[in-house]
């Protein structure tokens, strides 16, 4: 037989191939679809006392990722006079080495001094002068509270409202007055 003569047998290869094309959409249609992955879990930042090669965020304060409208106030510390402060009563520092409105603390220095972050307008409390609170932009693109055009920080060994332990690290980190100035630089 000669298959120029019978155009049936010509045909039949393409049926059965769109038969099975048909055959595997259907099939792949018919199966239950992937569950989504649940979204990961939010932890928390590790305590500051884990490995001094990796320091974390000061557990009382927030951690960058939750960041919103920061907080700064004034609290008074017996030996170091009045300071700034964040909402939770967490020291808040300044990097001599920064520059007006500009942050020179990367990598490594921003895990051991992680910065006070803001989404929107600081809220500032009794004794904090509105005129010296502002922000810069981190090469990340968060936004730093910063104070009389100085960036500030937290240091991650400060676990406690009140812990001034930073003050005065490699003669550059310094708490912060109300009047905007470092103290005891």
């Amino acid at each position: 037989m000669n298959n120029k003569s019978n155009p049936t047998i010509l045909k039949k290869p393409v049926w059965w191939l769109s038969v099975l094309i048909l055959s595997v959409f259907v099939m792949a249609g018919c199966q239950p679809a992937a569950a989504p992955s649940p979204a990961p879990a939010v932890t928390s930042a590790p305590e500051a006392a884990s490995t001094p090669t990796s320091p974390a965020a000061p557990s009382a304060s927030p951690t960058p990722a939750a960041a919103a409208e920061a907080i700064v106030n004034v609290a008074t510390d017996a030996k170091l006079g009045q300071i700034l402060v964040d909402g939770k009563g967490m020291t808040l520092y300044m990097f001599t080495k920064d520059g007006p409105d500009q942050s020179n603390c990367s990598g490594d220095c921003l895990k051991a001094w992680p910065p006070l972050l803001t989404l929107g307008k600081p809220t500032l409390g009794e004794g904090v002068d509105p005129a010296l609170v502002g922000t810069a932009t981190l090469a990340d693109g968060s936004m730093i509270v910063t104070y009389n055009k100085m960036p500030l920080y937290y240091w991650y060994k400060d676990t406690q409202p009140g812990d001034t332990t930073g003050q005065g690290n490699k003669d550059v980190w310094y708490v912060v007055s109300p009047d905007g100035n470092s103290v005891g630089n």
